[in-house]
């Protein structure tokens, strides 16, 4: 798959690229129910544990939501295992100025202080991602797309927004199979437009495929 990595930086995007893959997106949504149902009556026993871990490690819900853009610009909360300890203080007060200019670049901070004990381990295993399942679930998200993003983040796509929101954003996808946070913002940027795009069955299977080896790796996880 690295071919496709660089071709989907090379690629010049516009709207135009997109097309209607109906029979595609119905059999899409019909194993994402399946599959997310499945796993979250299956994971139950481990949700229950990973909750006790949360609730016993520091003060807070064990659950934590946070507002991203989903298909056609709708905003909708995005569910993850709580990784963080509650802190009141604006970012200002809490982060290194090398900090906050590295969350303003990226959106992600290398070695986050705010990150409890148990939360590093959820982040580097991505156990904090499976309360997504239930996004799926209600067809918020689906099992492969792009990664949810913040609404400040869309400003970075410029034009090409439009394509990106054509299509639901995705437990995992092109970016977060393939190196994650290892890969500058503007690169991400390419590779998730990429999915909109070349989607189908077999960019799927191979997008889960490289999802699975890259959690057992712990690649790209902060």
């Amino acid at each position: 798959m690295r071919k496709s990595v660089k071709e989907s930086l090379s690629m010049e995007y516009s709207i135009d690229l997109y097309k209607r893959k109906p029979i595609f997106a119905f059999c899409k949504r019909l194993f994402d129910i399946f599959s997310s149902g499945l796993a979250l009556i299956l994971l139950s026993w481990l949700f229950l544990i990973i909750a006790i871990f949360i609730k016993c490690s520091s003060r807070g819900p064990v659950f934590y939501g946070h507002k991203r853009v989903g298909k056609n610009g709708k905003m909708f909360k995005v569910w993850k295992f709580r990784s963080m300890r509650n802190d009141p203080r604006p970012l200002e007060e809490i982060l290194t100025p090398e900090q906050l200019e590295e969350y303003k670049r990226d959106f992600k901070i290398t070695n986050d202080p705010r990150v409890t004990k148990i939360g590093k381990i959820l982040r580097k295993t991505s156990l904090d991602e499976l309360p997504q399942l239930w996004n799926i679930f209600i067809g918020q998200m689906s099992v492969v797309g792009w990664r949810p993003i913040l609404q400040e983040e869309l400003e970075r796509y410029g034009d090409n927004k439009n394509l990106l929101l054509k299509v639901k954003p995705g437990l995992t996808g092109f970016w977060a199979s393939h190196g994650r946070s290892d890969i500058p913002y503007d690169e991400r940027i390419k590779m998730e437009l990429y999915y909109p795009v070349k989607r189908g069955f077999w960019m799927d299977i191979r997008i889960l495929f490289h999802t699975v080896i890259g959690v057992f790796r712990s690649k790209g996880a902060k």
